[in-house]
């Protein structure tokens, strides 16, 4: 008993062995065992048995002694391998399979069992052939072949050893057969070098060694070693420790230690590894001795890892068994399983264990966010994807409060939005799923849809663009419902489409992803989703289908991860592996063993169902087949459970089929043994009942509740459980909780408790218990659709607003504290002491400049652009910056910081003003909180590092350094603040540019007069000296103050903003003097003491407006502009810039101005010599913020009171033209920034010039989808780009405003910011806007990159091809009483007063009646194939009926159609093109059926006497016109607008039904004879989302396509209306309290009869729209049936009509919307044109440009899309009475001098461009030279800078209906027509302020547009 006492004493503290050196755990010391003895060969009383080496099977019970050394301790087992048996002929080629397949189950054995194998490459023989062929180790070829020998060996067992021993007694090898010599040793050291650099290279990572072997007392080995060289060089390099041989007598210990101590002397400290310890000399009360051996081992002066057991367990008197291989172990009890042990574990753990580690993760651990596909992309029908189970569970209204994923998060439109929350946490990888039905739509991949896969190359390539590298999961519960239809995961078949699947993902995205997932939680779907059907797709049957979908989805798994590695592995080299989800088990009562065996079936029954087959054998756990084998004993008649089986075959394919093991891990359980008796369910089968524990932290799901711990311990019991064989990493694929939608969603502090505990217990896993953990994943990025908890769970670390239907992310108080893990890869930040500035370039030194002349040379700016044409001046330019071009962001402290009394921050100026009653600041606002940035730095920081800006722009808060404004008042934790930001910053790579003064003047300075004491230019100087040598170490790019223009004038002039001085006269000027010399004396602070060392910038920030002079061709105006630039800018910029003193024109004027008022001198302050030379050149690059331009024009201003505005002899005025802001006289007028820019560059000597501020205002209610910011970065700093790349201005700099925050005069009226902060929300979330993601592309791009729709495709057309020219009749003919011919309805509605502009009408129009010669010499110059013209309905029937036919009319027409002919011009006939007879309008027109006989009879008179000579026939021109522009707004004949309702949708119907018949006609009685072709012409805008990111935007630009186009194409090309446009009028009828819809419906009859009713697709096409939603509640009218409101883009170019602006892409993608919407059908473009207003300009460049870009996109459509497209028609031949707006616009080809009696058609320059289109087919490839067809003078040549006009339009004056009014006079017109439609609407339109309907007046206004309000101050 006492012999087992003191070597059980003598083991365990082997076991504990190293703690002695700081290493707490068990793991760190080897304690070893082994090897297997060869059963024939075992000895009982003398020397060592031979080792086992694969020439016998394996002995029987291994499994169980290695179980057994396992419970006692023992980590490693030895395994020598026999080169004899492996390699019998001595060469790798030849392999002994039988042996290699021995070794390699024993190695897998040992790791089954928790040992880890100790491998030994050569301890016994050399294969007889090699020995007798080159002799023994002295042979360099003997080497060779062991080299090879050790490198096959490798290769086939390294995967399952870490651990490897080359030669196990060196000694033995160096003298064998001879004595040894240097040579020889070398030749052997040499080789292990080799082998061990093979090792390390094939197999990476830590915890992998390898040793060569020594013996102890080797002398002569050690001798040889000492005499070669120093032994740690040798070793340095060829082992990671020692393998020896040691003996241990117990009557001389002391020798061992001594031994030891040389030993490890001579190695260098390498780390020893007792290989084998043999002990003797003892008895067994020798209990000193063995004392002294365990101090030995535990001495803190040795390098001991582990020691050989062999012995010692002999000594226990367990030698039989030790032998025997382990044949007697069937008799030891209790050694427990992998899960017993680690229960064992936990309990025994300490308290300190428990705790939060504090330690970093290793380096490149991968940080992880996750969603899921149908949780989060929405869009569930959108771009052919096939409905998913979750789709139809989710309209069954199955889910939580009827909610559905249709929209869901919206992710599908918001790939850059979501890549942006990743950028902001900062995570490096990031896990998403792949919507199986968005890639094919049936399950199959028959049906891809490549939209979808689309889809996800675009997130994809955005992940990668940000560093994150993709993580895909195949799989996650959204089956495509077609195959739930057949089954589901029920039906095997779903295997082989499943396989198909993932090839497709594999093949297509394979080459960016490099980690797959198959699935995700597969327990879920089997358990959730077939067994208790609470998920989709709820099938409730666990006893069957539940199994099967299990079976089904292992088999699944297996055969895509097969289908990777055979066929892409190689060549993509990613890892596949499964995700798969289980619980940590704690036994309920941890002192009953049948809890916790219960525990364990638990684990069994939820992780082992899937990990068991995939990461053991390929087949279920033993526990779980056993259990439902009982369960269907026990219950004969209602098996439980019916577990399918698998093959053979099947189970070696399963088998190891993981690259990785995927955990999602979130709670635990208590599991108590219960009898399930015959109750189906994991719990009945598998006898255990489960609960939690109520102490544990509860969260939002009844089933989430937080136990850290069990992550660790599950960890741990995967490790040891199915790891030990297949050693691959763990990623923990999702771990998070759910809070509920109510209450402060954003302050989640629980789940910022729940990610630390269980991030704190990974980290334990991984440095205490050596887990192999790679990544963890928060489960998830944002809140997302919870299956049937829909949106009442929130998982995210964004909050999204699913009331909004933009969707905006808000980041949770989670995301700041995982975003603050990552960037200290733990629970601890690495602090970085000393983060360095960013490196720049030494500034140019600006060399100071002559004063400015009155005017300056820079007036060159306004006479080079303002006479530029309209088009050059909105011509977009594309174009980059420099590479080095710094985009950034800005913010100022007092608008953001907020801590106004925190810290021991002073007061500044505006805390005082603010902070009393009547500060003048809407809403008695301040800045006492503000965005509370100062609490909330690393929220700012999230929001710069997801912007990806290159610098940020902030001031100091003078106050918050300075609390008195004095040195001496310094406040550190001020300072503290400020050098956490910078550092913060440079982190991140951004660049800090810092203002020092931004207006917030600490207060006790102002009391002492603030700037207008003199003194303040010192304490200024010294406050700039304090933060430049503080801050400036970092800070390499500073500006003293910002705006001092603004501060001197609304500070101390006007009395706007503090101090709230009204001295307007002087104090402007004191201020301004003093702000400069402060400026300057600052400047040479920083010049003089820091910028060789510190090597940064040193500039100021002005504000600058432009100014337009009204009339360039006034001198006076012109003059006026200069004196306003040098008054506003100059009043700074010239002192510092130019000469140190005020503009030449300032001084001049305030001189006059104070002369005139009396004073002996000027009010201006005169600069000393001394102070001009101190200031001129204090600049080292040009800072400017912007934000309008103005009018000016000259006038003589006031003389009393004294004021520095009277002083600027000139006003202001808006440019009305230009688009409104909030913020009255700030319109944004883009092209000033451009002019601006320039000015700077001619005035101030070309310096470098950064754009330091830039934005616009946008009502707080607008939030977060604010357009009017996205058009502003659009055009101005498109202006910007041109002034870089066009005018050689060195831009290089941009910054806006980062967030909305106080704005001085407006408090939180407005936003400027790229992201929206909540003011009413004590937390100030920030959520970025629709800008801050436009934002980022463009700086994502440096500036706008050629677009793919703007470049030019080169080809040709078919041959065939129709070119065309357009008219119609009415807009033409004139002859309105010539020749028989009846009354139109046009005839009537131009004679009615106020209906057209300037009271045209169409009497006498182009007077084509009476000059068809002219009409075709026009057409003949045009050289077109094809004339489109139209038929006069009451010229032929005068009354509308066949009662009479006008002969006269009819011989019009053929005439005109043999002139045609004779000219080889094929005629385009259109049957009606509006002109309806007023006698047919007279019995109700198009409201009256009966006109569809009538029009039937008028096409077949038309077919009969026409139709010889006519092969193309269009039945109606425009059909939606007529219906809303004539029956819903009044705005076209025949002027209805009473019944918007019904009245529409009635003619309509009339429309469509009379098209059908009149086709039937043609087909019926003349195609056979006439071979002709009859269609109808459709017109339709394109329509694009206005914000790109909002689903719902999508769904409205679908809406005005379809309502526009759809209305008629739906019906005539499939049969009816189309679904979309019949639920939109039910919906809305319903919403009105109508029990049925408004729009009427075809019989089957009527549908069959005009359903195919068409021969080609005609269609008109002008422009685009950006469409939007609106709700426009019960209001019963047409559009509110649309629910759109449509805009245009501010880039797209304007035209001479209102709705009209160019957008050639519109055209393409609605060619191809044709195509793919109804069977790409023969396409002719029947309309396609522009129009001008204003003076006559025959060089109608424009219109070249128009048909150019136009034309080409057509060409796209053909060449690139497959569009079927036969022709195109140009609209208009000539100028002609453009409807509404008579003849004001003007669309022709031919200019109509109507001055001239003679109506004479002159070409304009197009009809040159558009005939070489012609002539050429298309478009010949300017590379390939020049070309015949070609005109050489038809190339559009807009340029940007054009010589002035000789006739210009008045900048303010404006075309509305036709009229010439001022802007001002054309918006009380608009108000007032849209007055007239709230009446029409009962008022109920009026909810909607911003925007109004406006009537479109002309030919092309068609359309009901709804246009912007811009007017919004």
């Amino acid at each position: 008993m006492q012999k087992l006492l003191w070597l059980g004493c003598l083991y365990f503290l082997c076991i504990l062995g190293s703690q002695g050196r700081g290493v707490k755990r068990r793991d760190d010391f080897v304690l070893l065992a082994g090897p297997l003895a060869q059963p024939e060969l075992r000895t009982f009383s003398n020397g060592e048995h031979a080792a086992f080496d694969c020439s016998h099977p394996i002995p029987a019970n291994s499994k169980l002694y290695f179980e057994y050394l396992q419970s006692k301790g023992v980590t490693h087992f030895k395994v020598p391998l026999s080169w004899v048996q492996l390699l019998p002929t001595g060469l790798s080629s030849e392999p002994q399979p039988g042996a290699v397949r021995c070794y390699q189950t024993l190695l897998k054995q040992l790791l089954e069992e928790g040992l880890q194998p100790l491998v030994i490459l050569h301890g016994s023989d050399v294969p007889e052939s090699l020995r007798s062929r080159y002799g023994g180790w002295e042979s360099q070829w003997l080497l060779e072949m062991f080299q090879q020998y050790a490198e096959f060996a490798l290769k086939e067992f390294g995967p399952l050893a870490q651990s490897w021993v080359t030669f196990s007694d060196l000694d033995e090898v160096l003298h064998a057969g001879q004595a040894a010599g240097d040579h020889r040793l070398q030749n052997i050291l040499q080789l292990n070098k080799k082998i061990y650099q093979f090792y390390h290279h094939n197999f990476p990572g830590n915890g992998r060694r390898l040793s060569i072997g020594l013996k102890g007392r080797d002398e002569a080995a050690l001798s040889q070693l000492k005499g070669s060289t120093t032994v740690s060089c040798v070793f340095k390099f060829i082992v990671d420790f020692l393998s020896v041989d040691m003996d241990y007598s117990c009557a001389s210990s002391t020798n061992f230690a001594e031994e030891l101590k040389n030993l490890q002397i001579t190695t260098g400290n390498l780390p020893i590894l007792i290989h084998k310890l043999t002990v003797h000399d003892c008895s067994h009360n020798e209990q000193e001795p063995l004392r002294d051996l365990l101090n030995v081992l535990r001495s803190d002066d040795l390098n001991i890892i582990g020691c050989d057991m062999k012995n010692v367990l002999i000594l226990l008197e367990m030698q039989d068994t030790v032998d025997s291989g382990g044949a007697d172990f069937s008799r030891i009890k209790g050694l427990g399983s992998s899960y017993q042990k680690i229960l064992h574990e936990s309990a025994t753990k300490s308290t300190e264990d428990r705790d939060v580690l504090t330690k970093a993760f290793p380096a490149g651990f991968q940080w992880a966010t996750s969603t899921e596909s149908f949780k989060v992309e929405g869009a569930w029908a959108a771009g052919g994807k096939g409905e998913t189970i979750w789709d139809r569970f989710g309209h069954e209204n199955q889910a939580f409060n009827n909610h559905t994923a249709d929209t869901a998060a919206d992710s599908y439109r918001k790939v850059d939005i979501d890549v942006y929350l990743l950028r902001g946490l900062g995570v490096n990888t990031y896990q998403f799923s792949i919507s199986w039905a968005r890639i094919f739509p049936s399950g199959h991949k028959d049906s891809l849809s490549e939209e979808g896969a689309l889809y996800y190359d675009n997130l994809i390539d955005a992940l990668i663009e940000s560093g994150i590298q993709p993580v895909v999961t195949l799989y996650h519960w959204d089956l495509p419902q077609a195959l739930q239809d057949d089954g589901g995961w029920t039906n095997h078949s779903i295997v082989a489409a499943y396989m198909d699947y993932a090839a497709f993902c594999f093949h297509r995205y394979g080459n960016r992803i490099k980690s797959w997932n198959t699935f995700s939680s597969p327990w879920v779907v089997s358990h959730a989703g077939y067994g208790t059907g609470v998920h989709a797709p709820g099938i409730k049957d666990y006893v069957t289908a539940s199994y099967q979908v299990t079976h089904n989805i292992v088999k699944s798994h297996a055969e895509a991860w097969h289908v990777y590695n055979d066929n892409y592995r190689k060549t993509q080299g990613g890892k596949v592996g499964i995700a798969l989800n289980s619980d940590w088990a704690e036994p309920a009562d941890a002192e009953k063993p049948e809890d916790k065996e219960a525990a364990e079936r638990y684990l069994e029954f939820m992780l082992g169902w899937f990990a068991h087959p995939i990461f053991i054998d390929g087949d279920y756990p033993e526990v779980l087949k056993t259990q439902i084998a009982n369960k269907v004993k026990e219950c004969p008649s209602s098996a439980p459970a019916v577990l399918p089986t698998f093959t053979d075959e099947e189970k070696s394919r399963i088998k190891g089929t993981s690259d990785f093991f995927g955990l999602n891990h979130y709670t635990s359980r208590l599991v108590s043994s219960s009898v399930g008796g015959c109750t189906p369910g994991p719990e009945g089968v598998g006898d255990f009942l489960a609960k939690v524990d109520p102490s544990w932290p509860a969260t939002a799901s009844d089933w989430i509740y937080s136990m850290p711990t069990g992550l660790r311990s599950l960890l741990n019991y995967i490790k040891t459980k199915y790891l030990a064989v297949n050693n691959v990493p763990i990623y923990i694929t999702g771990n998070g909780m759910p809070t509920d939608d109510s209450g402060d969603t954003l302050n989640d502090v629980s789940r910022i408790e729940y990610m630390r505990g269980y991030i704190s217990e990974a980290l334990k896993a991984i440095e205490l218990d050596k887990v192999d953990v790679q990544r963890f994943t928060v489960q998830s990025l944002m809140d997302g659709f919870e299956g049937n908890k829909g949106y009442s769970e929130r998982f995210g670390l964004h909050h999204v607003n699913f009331e909004d239907g933009y969707r905006p992310r808000t980041p949770k108080q989670s995301a700041y504290f995982f975003a603050q893990i990552i960037e200290q890869n733990g629970v601890v930040s690495s602090k970085q002491d000393h983060f360095e500035g960013v490196k720049i370039s030494p500034p140019r030194r600006s060399t100071p400049l002559p004063p400015s002349e009155v005017p300056s040379a820079s007036k060159s700016v306004w006479e080079k652009f303002t006479p530029q044409k309209r088009l050059d001046r909105q011509m977009y330019h594309y174009g980059n910056f420099s590479q080095n071009f710094l985009w950034g962001v800005s913010s100022s402290a007092y608008q953001i910081e907020g801590g106004y009394n925190q810290d021991g921050k002073g007061q500044s100026v505006w805390d005082v003003v603010s902070n009393n009653p009547g500060s003048g600041i809407p809403e008695d606002v301040n800045g006492n909180v503000a965005c509370d940035s100062y609490n909330r730095l690393d929220e700012d920081l999230y929001m710069l590092q997801a912007l990806k800006v290159k610098t940020y722009r902030f001031s100091l808060s003078w106050s918050r350094i300075f609390p008195n404004g004095r040195r001496e008042s310094l406040n550190q934790k001020g300072v503290d603040y400020y050098n956490r930001l910078i550092n913060g910053l440079l982190a991140r790579k951004i660049t800090p540019m810092v203002t020092i003064y931004h207006w917030d003047l600490p207060q006790d300075l102002q009391d002492i007069g603030g700037w207008q004491n003199v003194e303040m230019i010192n304490i200024f100087n010294d406050y700039c000296d304090f933060c430049f040598a503080t801050f400036g170490d970092r800070v390499k790019f500073w500006m003293t103050m910002n705006d001092p223009q603004g501060l001197a004038w609304l500070g101390y002039g006007t009395g706007q903003i503090p101090p709230k001085i009204t001295e307007p006269g002087t104090a402007p000027y004191e201020v301004a003097h003093n702000l400069i010399k402060a400026h300057a004396t600052a400047y040479h602070t920083y010049d003089n003491k820091y910028r060789a060392s510190q090597g940064g910038m040193v500039s100021i920030a002005l504000n600058a407006e432009w100014v337009e002079p009204k009339d360039i061709n006034v001198p006076r105006d012109l003059v006026a502009a200069d004196r306003a630039m040098q008054f506003n800018l100059g009043w700074f910029a010239h002192p510092i810039f130019k000469n140190g003193d005020y503009p030449e024109a300032m001084k001049a004027q305030v001189l006059v101005k104070s002369e005139l008022q009396g004073l002996s001198q000027s009010r201006l302050p005169s600069f000393t010599e001394e102070e001009k030379n101190l200031i001129k050149g204090t600049a080292d690059m040009f800072c400017v913020n912007h934000y309008t331009t103005r009018l000016v024009t000259h006038v003589i201003g006031a003389l009393s009171p004294a004021s520095y505005q009277s002083d600027w002899d000139y006003v202001e005025e808006e440019i009305l033209d230009q688009p409104t802001t909030p913020i009255g006289f700030t319109r944004a007028v883009s092209f000033g920034m451009r002019r601006l820019l320039n000015w700077i560059k001619e005035e101030y000597g070309n310096p470098d010039i950064y754009i330091t501020e830039n934005s616009v205002a946008t009502p707080r209610e607008w939030a977060f989808d604010e357009i009017d910011r996205v058009f502003l970065h659009k055009t101005y700093i498109d202006e910007a780009l041109k002034a870089y790349e066009l005018d050689g201005v060195k831009v290089k700099g941009y910054a806006t405003y980062l967030m909305d925050s106080f704005q001085f005069l407006y408090g939180y009226l407005f936003g400027f910011g790229l992201q929206h902060v909540d003011f009413n929300n004590p937390n100030r979330p920030r959520t970025p806007k629709f800008s801050a993601h436009f934002y980022y592309n463009i700086m994502k791009d440096n500036g706008f990159p050629l677009p793919e729709d703007e470049k030019m495709t080169y080809g040709e057309f078919k041959k065939d091809f129709i070119w065309s020219s357009a008219t119609a009749s009415y807009q033409i003919e004139g002859a309105w009483r010539e020749d028989g011919k009846g009354l139109s309805i046009w005839d009537k509605f131009t004679h009615t007063p106020g209906k057209i502009s300037e009271h045209d009408t169409g009497d006498v129009a182009c007077n084509s009646y009476n000059k068809m010669e002219d009409d075709i010499a026009a057409l003949k110059k045009v050289k077109v194939s094809h004339y489109r013209f139209s038929i006069s309905w009451p010229r032929i029937l005068p009354d509308g009926t066949t009662e009479y036919i006008n002969q006269a009319g009819l011989n019009y027409y053929k005439k005109l159609l043999d002139s045609l002919i004779a000219a080889n011009i094929e005629p385009q006939v259109t049957l009606y093109h509006w002109d309806l007879p007023q006698a047919l309008q007279d019995v109700g027109g198009w409201e009256n059926e009966t006109i569809i006989e009538k029009f039937k009879e008028y096409a077949d008179v038309l077919f009969e006497n026409l139709g010889p000579k006519v092969k193309l026939w269009i039945t109606f021109n425009e059909p939606f016109v007529i219906t809303v522009l004539g029956h819903v707004q009044g705005a076209h004949a025949p002027g209805f607008n009473d019944r918007p309702d019904t009245l529409p949708y009635i003619v309509g119907h009339n429309i469509i039904k009379s098209h059908a018949e009149a086709w039937h006609v043609y087909n019926d009685k003349y195609r056979a004879s006439q071979g002709g072709l009859v269609s109808i012409t459709v017109n339709s805008d394109w329509a694009e989302p206005r914000n790109p990111y909002k689903q719902e935007d999508y769904e409205a630009a679908r809406n005005v396509v379809e309502f526009y186009l759809g209305w008629w194409a739906h019906p005539i090309f499939n049969g009816d209306y189309s679904p979309l446009v019949k639920k939109s009028v039910l919906d809305q009828s319903l919403a009105g309290g109508l029990t049925k819809s408004r729009l009427p419906e075809f019989t089957p009859e009527e549908i069959k009869r005009i359903n195919g009713t068409y021969d080609y697709f005609g269609l008109n096409h002008y422009c685009s729209v950006l469409a939007f939603p609106v709700d426009f509640g019960t209001t019963q009218h047409f559009e509110a049936d649309r629910g759109v409101v449509v805009i245009s883009d501010r880039t797209w170019l304007e035209t001479g009509s209102v709705w009209l602006r160019m957008t050639p892409f519109g055209l393409r993608r609605l060619l191809k919307f044709i195509k793919d919407e109804y069977r790409n059908p023969p396409i002719i473009i029947t309309e396609n044109g522009v129009s001008e207003n204003g003076p006559v300009d025959l060089n109608d460049v424009h219109r070249k440009y128009y048909y150019e870009k136009y034309i080409n996109q057509v060409l796209k459509a053909y060449l690139l899309d497959d569009v079927n497209i036969i022709g195109y028609t140009a609209w208009s031949l000539l100028d002609n009475l453009e409807w509404g707006v008579g003849y004001t616009e003007r669309f022709g080809l031919f200019y109509v001098n109507r001055s001239d009696p003679d109506l004479p058609r002159t070409p304009k320059a197009s009809v040159s461009f558009y005939s070489s289109i012609i002539s050429c087919n298309g478009f010949p490839d300017p590379a390939s030279g020049p070309h015949e067809c070609w005109n050489s003078t038809s190339t559009p040549t807009p340029t940007l800078i054009p010589k002035p006009e000789a006739t210009k339009e008045p900048m303010n004056n404006v075309n509305f209906l036709g009229m010439k009014l001022s802007a001002k006079d054309a918006e009380t017109g608009l108000n007032a027509t849209f007055a007239l439609l709230i009446i029409a609407l009962t008022g109920a339109i009026s909810l909607f302020i911003g925007f109004f309907l406006v009537k479109k007046s002309s030919k092309k206004s068609k359309k009901t547009e709804n246009v912007e309000l811009d007017k919004r101050s």
